[in-house]
């Protein structure tokens, strides 16, 4: 770390365990009088367990090493409250760089708030940064708060008694068990922080007009009509009342201080607002304005994190809690939602208005909503943490345009889609759509590869439309999971089934074949004329009862997950008095496997059509959406059944040389850039990146010394021409292959003298490699999403053919295998059309150890591999580029506001 970086202040604001919100800064000389008062404030007790002796003098003597001016080997870090300063921990090197000495102190009467553990957290962060792999502490035997915070960190931690005192050991190793040990404990502050938006006690609308047509009065309209069971005001200087709802000039004068502000005013009235609702303790705003300029939304984020308000917006449509104990409706919607079980959070105000009138319809109702907008500081990760813990919640349905912080929210959707299904529509797939996006949030736009990674990689269920959203969430709300994508589709008309047979395989469904004993089976109770094949034709003269024994028997065989039944209604059933949707509604409406009806004549999409003996099944109007839905459940059931993947070990890695190879670059190249052929091969020498045989020469001589040296069975050797920022070789002509004999070596470097003249600084010579398949392997560091690796066909056609599959990093086993499969060229790899496959084991490796490399270093901005060469025996690198910018590593999981 540069004295620039050790001197630059760090500062961000995090939830402590009450909900309420701190300030995490670095210590400057300035905070001298405050660090001396937080020791004043202590009492004799507390100083006692702090410095081991209640000393006056040990107090002020801390303030004066935690204010003095940055030194290597010394951190401080300091929690406020505004402008408060409620605790310091801060830890220093000896000797030993990698071992630093840490303390902490949390002022009097703000134990048990987690102002020490949030503390510690951030010191853990910012010591890893700066190379310190272990925390020593010394305590006496009785502080056992202290002790506690140190077992509890979830970090592994030692102890050893000397008499009075305990000497700990706390290693800073970052695994599973200390990220699911912050992820608890913010999990437990950010919902505790939720409390005041989506459950308070008293709500007050600022902005509520007289007159009707504005945004604010529409809201507390709907508030007063919903029913809300608590406290409701309004803030109007002109009038005592509005809609029958008391009215008072500002927000000071109310005579209840509300948990909630709701605040429909000018852009240019927000500042000043919302700075008054923190002054009365306020605890969250909803900001329904839109169109703030910079300033204003700076101000606005200032009195939040200031005064610890929790803020939806601004630009939103409003906020639901349907609770019959709450009732609270501050939104402007057209209609209240109906109460349900499905947490609902949308960027778009359309979009949610769409996905609250399609719920309830339905019939699944909503358990709360969230209209996010411009999403300063609520996000789709806060409202998955509420829904996995409210007790009202099975179904998450998200509308997110862009993302905060892709990795905090992936762990948390990976832990909470493992006990409700969460889904999303993927807006912005197109270049048109992330540029409307990012025009309507004010966000940076996503990659589509990326986002599909991360929603894969999360196991969310990822669909294109709101009405394909709404088509899922019907299917996975009424019926349960399939155990694979085997279906049989079932119909009283053969072009429906044809139609519904089509919509099966192209989702990537299974359609089975129905053996023997089940034609014997079904041909037993179907009508004559009947074909049992798959679709099973059971003709227009099928009655009620005999599809429903068709249905029965058919759950009962093994072979078969889901029943799709694909009705018309025909005037045989009219004439018989039949109804032949009564087949599957006169049972359970859930059973073992599920089952679903697509209807050609329904008037609506989809709908649940209730059970008699309880439950309900969907019903479509199109075979496709029916197969979608239907495919989606299965994925998710296979997401559901694989174990969690684990991120393997690797041997001959050497990281602490990588770094050295990144900052040895940087040093002398400020900018950062493409590393010249040399560097690379080093950089990846320190994963045990395999590469092709090579040699470096700047001329020609040197060129026929290293062909001679590097010559294989065949005597043929390949030269590539090199300057910095050449990026595509055989795009520039840049490449001459098959080369034999000294002769066509010295052409072929005159011939790159002559047209790269004043460019090429040297050439790389190689062995010609043996025959295989091209394959494509590398990473690109995304600002938001961070490392992600790229797998597929490589050689001159990787970007027309465009054959690649992309997870996020870290990868885990189950992530490579994915990466491997995925491509169209998979085949190839697999031993395709009786050749041997590949050396898998070795694609395993290559993609494990780049996923490495992007995870190690912050500073790798991408990296190429093109082609990687897979045979039977190998897999080896022939030619790669990699790219380093000067950048610092972001710890994404650390506690932190947006």
């Amino acid at each position: 770390m540069t004295d620039d970086e050790r001197d630059r202040p760090t500062t961000v604001h995090a939830l402590l365990a009450d909900g309420t919100t701190v300030c995490i800064r670095s210590v400057r000389p300035g905070d001298h009088d405050q660090l001396r008062g937080l020791y004043e404030e202590m009492s004799p007790e507390h100083l006692r367990l702090r410095f081991f002796a209640a000393s006056r003098r040990s107090a002020d003597l801390a303030a004066d090493r935690a204010a003095a001016p940055a030194r290597p080997g010394y951190r401080a870090l300091l929690a406020e409250t505004q402008g408060r300063v409620i605790g310091l921990a801060e830890y220093e090197t000896g000797d030993d760089p990698e071992t630093a000495e840490m303390s902490i102190a949390v002022a009097d009467g703000l134990h048990h708030r987690g102002v020490g553990t949030l503390l510690v957290e951030h010191l853990v962060s910012a010591a890893r940064a700066d190379g310190v792999t272990t925390f020593t502490a010394d305590a006496l035997s009785e502080n056992y708060e202290v002790l506690r915070l140190f077992t509890d960190l979830g970090l592994r931690a030692g102890r050893r008694f000397e008499g009075p005192e305990v000497r700990c050991t706390i290693a800073l190793d970052e695994d599973d068990t200390y990220l699911a040990a912050v992820e608890a404990r913010g999990r437990a502050a950010d919902v505790a922080s939720l409390e005041p938006l989506l459950r308070p006690d008293a709500v007050a609308v600022v902005g509520a007009g007289r007159r009707p047509g504005s945004v604010g009065r529409a809201l507390l309209h709907h508030l007063h009509a919903g029913g809300f069971t608590r406290r409701l005001f309004a803030v109007n200087p002109h009038v005592s009342s509005i809609l029958g709802v008391p009215s008072y000039p500002s927000v000071s004068s109310l005579p209840k201080v509300p948990d909630l502000a709701v605040l429909a005013i000018p852009a240019d009235a927000l500042p000043a607002t919302a700075e008054e609702c923190g002054k009365v303790g306020v605890r969250a705003l909803l900001v329904l304005t839109a169109g703030l300029d910079p300033d204003q939304a700076e101000a606005l984020m200032t009195a939040c994190r200031t005064y610890g308000m929790r803020l939806v917006g601004p630009n939103c449509l409003g906020i639901s809690h349907t609770d019959p104990r709450l009732r609270l409706d501050a939104t402007f919607a057209a209609d209240h939602p109906r109460p349900g079980t499905a947490g609902v959070a949308v960027q778009s105000g359309g979009v949610g208005i769409a996905l609250l009138d399609g719920l309830s319809r339905l019939g699944i109702g909503v358990s709360s909503f969230v209209s996010l907008g411009d999403k300063y500081d609520v996000s789709g990760n806060d409202m998955l943490q509420w829904w996995e813990s409210d007790g009202r919640t099975d179904l998450a349905l998200l509308h997110l345009e862009s993302f905060g912080n892709p990795r905090a929210f992936s762990r948390t959707a990976r832990r909470v889609t493992r006990r409700m299904p969460v889904l999303t529509v993927d807006a912005g797939r197109t270049e048109a759509g992330r540029r409307a996006a990012a025009s309507h949030t004010a966000a940076a736009a996503t990659r589509t590869m990326t986002r599909q990674a991360l929603f894969t990689q999360a196991g969310i269920t990822a669909t294109r439309s709101v009405g394909e959203l709404l088509e899922t969430a019907a299917l996975l709300h009424a019926q349960p999971l399939p155990a694979g994508t085997r279906v049989v589709i079932v119909t009283n008309a053969g072009g429906a089934g044809v139609l519904a047979a089509d919509a099966c395989a192209e989702a990537g469904l299974a359609l089975p074949a129905p053996t023997p004993e089940m034609i014997d089976d079904l041909l037993a109770v179907l009508p004559e004329g009947a074909a049992v094949g798959n679709p099973v034709d059971a003709t227009a003269a099928v009655t009620e009862d005999q599809l429903r024994d068709c249905v029965d028997r058919l759950l009962r065989y093994p072979g078969i997950d889901t029943v799709l039944l694909a009705l018309v209604p025909t005037a045989v059933a009219v004439a018989t008095g039949d109804d032949l949707v009564r087949a599957v509604t006169d049972g359970p409406g859930r059973r073992e496997r599920p089952v679903a009806v697509v209807r050609l004549e329904q008037d609506l999409p989809v709908k649940l059509l209730p059970a008699r003996e309880g439950g309900a099944i969907p019903s479509y109007a199109e075979p496709v959406a029916a197969a979608r839905a239907l495919a989606h459940a299965a994925r998710r059931a296979a997401w559901l059944n694989r174990p969690v993947g684990t991120i393997p070990e690797l041997v001959e890695v050497d990281t602490a040389s990588a770094h050295t190879v990144a900052e040895t670059y940087l040093a002398a190249h400020p900018d950062g850039g493409w590393l010249d052929p040399r560097t690379c091969a080093e950089l990846l020498a320190c994963y045990g990146i395999p590469q092709l045989p090579w040699a470096w020469a700047e001329t020609e001589d040197d060129a026929v010394i290293a062909a001679e040296r590097l010559r294989g069975a065949d005597g043929r050797v390949v030269m590539k021409a090199h300057w910095p920022g050449l990026v595509h070789k055989t795009e520039q002509h840049a490449i001459h292959l098959d080369l034999q004999g000294d002769a066509q070596v010295r052409a072929a470097f005159r011939d790159f003298e002559t047209r790269f003249a004043g460019l090429m600084t040297g050439v790389v010579v190689q062995p010609l490699a043996a025959r295989g398949t091209e394959l494509f392997a590398g990473v690109v560091q995304d600002d938001v999403f961070g490392p992600l690796v790229l797998f597929g066909l490589g050689g001159t056609a990787t970007e027309v053919l465009a054959d690649h599959a992309a997870r996020l990093a870290p990868l885990t086993d189950h992530d490579v295998h994915d990466l491997i499969t995925a491509p169209r060229c998979a085949p190839l790899l697999l031993g395709a059309h009786g050749g041997r496959p590949a050396d898998l084991q070795g694609l395993e490796q290559l993609l494990l150890r780049l996923s490495r490399m992007a995870g190690d270093l912050p500073q790798l901005a991408e990296a190429d591999f093109n082609p990687v060469l897979a045979t039977p025996a190998a897999v080896t690198v022939l030619d790669a580029r990699v790219r380093l910018l000067p950048r610092r590593a972001q710890d994404p999981y650390l506690r932190r506001l947006r």
